[in-house]
């Protein structure tokens, strides 16, 4: 997946990889990097605005059907302990976990489908190393989320920004428009036609 996956606290394009390293955590989200979306009794939601951006072709134009943004969620201790008991309950290993300050999430919107996936979840730990990856699931459906789930207000607040920056984010992605997409009208663009956001 070209050019998707971000460095937590910088703002420079990295390729997907397994295992990423981060910069220090300070205990303040950089908001020249961040947008702060939420904050719930368990977590505070963020999103790399600075490198959302649309998915890039082979042949280095943009999909403008197919929106890939980096999530950033902060755990508060009682989150932290649930991860943690989770994973013994599991059988999984939690070494490291009890530096655990919370995780990255790596969503793929599919503007045509009205989907976001999490391609990608990595515990971080705080110093922004990564503890653990997985993959969470299959796509969700935006139509289906009930208004009070976080993950609604997460995803809708992400795609507002989005369609109203939509022209700046077109040039912060690292691709170009195809021909045919340099002639659509911004309001003619998939983001802009989300029913999602008209519920």
């Amino acid at each position: 997946m070209k050019k998707f996956f971000i460095g937590i606290l910088t703002a420079a394009t990295i390729m997907f990889q397994s295992s990423i390293t981060f910069a220090e955590f300070e205990g303040e989200v950089p908001e020249e990097i961040y947008k702060w979306i939420q904050s719930t009794p368990r977590g505070n939601y963020w999103f790399n605005f600075q490198v959302c951006g649309y998915k890039i072709n082979d042949d280095d134009t943009l999909d403008l059907n197919i929106l890939e943004v980096p999530l950033f969620v902060t755990y508060d201790n009682i989150q932290i302990e649930d991860v943690i008991q989770k994973r013994r309950w599991r059988g999984q290993s939690t070494r490291g976990y009890n530096n655990l300050i919370g995780r990255a999430d790596y969503l793929e919107f599919n503007l045509i489908r009205e989907t976001v996936t999490i391609v990608k979840r990595d515990d971080l730990d705080h110093t922004f190393s990564t503890l653990d990856s997985y993959t969470v699931g299959d796509p969700i459906k935006l139509a289906e989320l009930d208004k009070r789930d976080i993950s609604y207000k997460t995803y809708s607040e992400i795609l507002k920004w989005v369609k109203e920056n939509n022209e700046w984010v077109i040039r912060r992605s690292e691709g170009k428009l195809s021909k045919k997409d340099a002639k659509i009208k911004q309001e003619d663009m998939p983001v802009f036609k989300l029913k999602f956001l008209k519920k």
